[in-house]
Parts: C-alpha cells; structure tokens; sequence
C-alpha cells in the first residue's frame, strides 16, 4: 500500500500564514491592511489559549441515557467543580486537620473536657442554619437569571431577513442600504457588550479599535463622540438605523410603510434586547441576598470545624458525656478524616460556587458566554444574508415528491425500525368503548325551568348574599333539591330511525328514579 506523505514547509512556524486558521482569516478582514499582520501573528501564537476558554459542552456524550453516563463526566476538569472548590476545599481539610491536632496532642484533659463542651455546642449551632433552603431558594434564582441573560443577547438573524427582504435595489445604493443597516445593529450590539462583558472590552478596549474593526466608519465616530449624554449611547446605532430606513422609505428602496413598520419593529425587538442586557447588568441580585447566603455557608462550615470534631470521653468520669452527634456513643471509631463532613462541605460549598459562577456570565470563567464568537458570527452570518445572499436565489425544481400522494422520507438502515412504529394519534385513540349499542345513542336534553337552590353555607351567605349556593353538595341532596321531573325531560329523536322501546324504557327509568327522589 502506497502513502503518499504531505510536504512540510521549510521553516517551523514562520511558514503558516494567517489564512490557516479561518478565524484568523475572518477576524484580519475586519482590520484594515496596515494591522492584519501583527494580528494574525498575534492569533497564530495564541490559538491555544483561546480554545481553552471555549464554553464545555458535554451535550453529546449525554445524548443516551446508559449505564455511568454521567460517571464519565466526574473525570473532567475544565467547568468541573474540583476546578472551582479545590482551594476551599484543601483549605478546610487544613483547618480542619490543625484543630485536630491540637485537640489530641496539645490540650490538657481539663481543657478536653472544655473543647468537648464547645464542640456540641457548635454542633447543636450548625443545625440551626437553615442552610438547604437558603442557598437552594437562591441558586434557583441565579439560574433563571443566568438563562434570561442569555436569551436578552441580541441576535441579528430576524432582523436581517427583514432587512433582505424588504430593502431593495440591486445596485451599489441598494447594497449599501442593506450593509449600512445591519452594520447598524451590529453596532450597537457591540456598544451593548462592550458595557457587561470583560471580553469584548479586552477586545475593543477603545472607539478606536471598534473602528478598526469595521464596525464604525470614522465620520460616524465623529457624530457619537459630539453627542453629549451621561448615560450609555448604545442606542445611538438603532436611532441612525430607523433615520436610514425612512430615507430609503422616501427614495422608494421600500416600496410600502407595510414594509417599513415591520422593518422598524424587528429593530425595536433588538434594540429592546440590548436594553435588557443593559439593565441586567445594572440591576443585581440585591446585595443583602447574597451576603445572607454566603454568610450562612460560611458560618455554618466554621461551626462545623470545631463540631464535627471527634471528641474523647473524659478519663475518670462518672457517667458519659453526651455524645457529640446523634446516635454516637462513647468508643465509636475515631473517623481521623470526617468524610461525611467533607462531602457536605462538598456539596454545599460547590452549590455557593455554582452561583458564584454563573451569577454574572460575561467573565472569562470556564462556562461563561462567548461573546467574542458570537459577534464574529452575528456580522459574518448577517452581511452575507444582505449581500451575497440578496435574490440569490438556486432554481425553483420540482420537489422528489411532486408526483406521490404521500412524501415518505427514507431511512437508513440504522433507523428504519422507527418507521415500524405507529403514529401517535392522541391518548383517547385505542379507548375501547362500551358494546352496548344503547349506550351510543344519542338523546336531546329538553330545556325546563330553572331548579331553586336550598342548601347554603352560612360563612359563604355573609359574603355572597342570602342565597349563595354550598360548595360541597352531597350526591343525596343533590338528588332531593332538584326541580321536579318535567313529562318530557329527555326526548328520544324518533323522527330519526331510532328505537322507539329504547326510548320507552330511559322515560320509565327516569319516572322511577324522580319518584324515589321525591320521598323524605
């Protein structure tokens, strides 16, 4: 067998152009000529540390429920919790271990008998921390925040199908309308996400390095940078989007106001987006909360320091002391390392990481958004839905369907046995019903004067009135309050084929039932 061996380029890495790594490639589109060589130097040197503060998606390997499916995921590191808690965690084994210690070799029996002392108090202490419940009500609340966060990005996708769709003009004004607009949004985007994410600001760190990257034009800085406010002008690229669109109103390059109200409400869902991770940012979990928490965690893992302690039965007592923990008496093994303690402090501890992590999710931690590739994608995926893509259209064909009652995918071999399986056609599909025939026909309810209610409740009367109904009717008294029977109550539709002893028989039932009811 024949391998035939790629060349190497003569020099190590001064060989590799900024056009092998396609992020590279894009990324030194956005800057003008004079720069693209430093930063693809720049990206070409520091590709590792960028992948390695990539979200950790781990969405396939649980894409099946099987045997250890989550034992696997324990063994990584990157997002992992050992990554998170390790130091808190060594440092509470640490302390831990010092008192000890100094509880067995250092201290005298009479200040044993003291430290036991303290060590149930402290333990009696831990227990009345409503720890489980605080820190729970409160990770629940940092969660919903985290993904309300991340649906408040905005996304440029239904806006620049608007903007393809309803701007026209195939000519250099046309194009420019579109790319200028949804430049725009982009823009603004980016203002946004400079203000809450330490990302983007490394990244555009100045207006400066915003303009280099296309995203600014220099006469459009001059315009931000002379409108005065003390507030954030993120706003400012949707105000010069909706003055763009109504010039293109005027010069007929949207052809209805039909068109230019959906243009503008598109915008304003994204503008609206902006704004909302604005305030995200600016309004925080109150303060107080999170200092009650992690007061809670901490004061009752210092609690338990001195608590969880194994404590010696004092020499020379009478009668026992009373044992440290439930259901520990004096000569239980001496547990040198408190493993139950440890994984509390596991547990709860990595639960006040967790929301200590995910609480503001525009940092550089393991799990928080990328925020750098997401305006990579949004300006790369939206100009080509403007541009490239305007009434670039393939030929309308016939479909593989067109001649066939029925379109019927194929399978692969790997799935056909799904097709096997019937159709779901809802849960009441295969009740079986009675064989009766009598109990499918269909009868008339007659309508009859309206029925006096009697029974009350007293509570409900004071509320409601002198005639509020009860609630809670029995069976019986429903039967004995009823109006009295009418000749007719149930009519049989015997014009219509039906049979007519059948009939006979439901009107002596009912004249049966109504007579019993009748009785005191």
């Amino acid at each position: 067998m024949r391998v035939t061996e790629k060349p190497r380029p003569s020099s190590g890495l001064t060989s590799r152009s900024s056009s092998s790594h396609p992020r590279t490639q894009r990324l030194s589109l956005l800057l003008p000529p004079s720069r693209r060589s430093h930063t693809a130097s720049h990206h070409v040197g520091g590709h590792q540390d960028v992948t390695s503060t990539m979200t950790v998606s781990y969405t396939l390997k649980v894409a099946e429920a099987r045997f250890g499916g989550f034992s696997g995921l324990l063994l990584r590191w990157r997002g992992s919790i050992y990554k998170l808690l390790y130091k808190e965690f060594l440092l509470f084994i640490a302390l831990y271990a010092l008192l000890s210690v100094t509880y067995r070799l250092l201290l005298t029996q009479e200040q044993k008998r003291v430290y036991a002392q303290v060590a149930r108090y402290c333990n009696r202490s831990a227990d009345l921390i409503p720890l489980s419940f605080v820190l729970g009500f409160y990770v629940t609340m940092v969660v919903n925040r985290w993904w309300a966060q991340y649906t408040s990005i905005p996304l440029p996708d239904q806006l620049m199908c608007v903007i393809s769709a309803t701007v026209h003009g195939v000519d250099q004004r046309g194009r420019l309308l579109r790319r200028t607009l949804i430049r725009y949004a982009n823009l603004a985007s980016v203002l946004v996400l400079r203000s809450v994410s330490t990302r983007v600001l490394k990244r555009f760190p100045t207006m400066e390095h915003v303009v280099d990257a296309g995203f600014m034009s220099q006469e459009e800085r001059k315009k931000f940078e002379s409108l005065k406010s003390d507030f954030n002008k993120y706003w400012i690229p949707c105000v010069w989007f909706t003055n763009l669109a109504a010039q293109a109103r005027r010069d007929g390059r949207i052809r209805d106001d039909i068109a230019l109200c959906l243009l503008l409400e598109e915008l304003n869902k994204y503008r609206a987006k902006c704004s909302m991770l604005f305030h995200y940012d600016w309004i925080s979990i109150p303060l107080v909360y999170t200092q009650v928490v992690t007061i809670a965690v901490y004061s009752f893992f210092a609690l338990s320091l001195v608590g969880r302690q194994f404590v010696e039965p004092v020499a020379g007592a009478a009668t026992p002391r009373e044992p440290l923990e439930p259901g520990q008496a004096a000569g239980d093994l001496d547990m040198y390392v408190p493993l139950t303690t440890l994984l509390q402090f596991f547990f709860y501890a990595g639960w006040l990481k967790v929301a200590e992590q995910i609480i503001n999710p525009f940092g550089e931690d393991d799990d928080d958004f990328e925020t750098n590739q997401l305006i990579d994608r949004n300006l790369q995926v939206s100009l080509l839905s403007v541009d490239d893509m305007y009434q670039n259209l393939p030929p309308a064909e016939k479909d593989a369907y067109w001649d066939e009652d029925s379109a019927q995918p194929p399978y692969t071999v790997a799935t056909v046995a799904e097709s096997l399986r019937p159709s779901f056609l809802g849960s009441t599909f295969n009740l079986r019903m009675s064989d009766d025939p009598e109990q499918s026909l269909q009868v008339e309810a007659s309508p009859g004067p309206a029925r006096p209610v009697t029974a009350q409740t007293p509570l409900l009367g004071r509320f409601l009135g002198v005639g509020a109904p009860s609630p809670a009717i029995s069976l019986r008294n429903f039967g004995r309050i009823r109006a009295p029977r009418t000749p007719h109550l149930v009519r049989f539709r015997a014009e219509e084929g039906g049979d007519i002893e059948a009939a006979d028989r439901i009107e002596e039932e009912a004249s049966g039932s109504g007579d019993e009811t009748q009785e005191p």
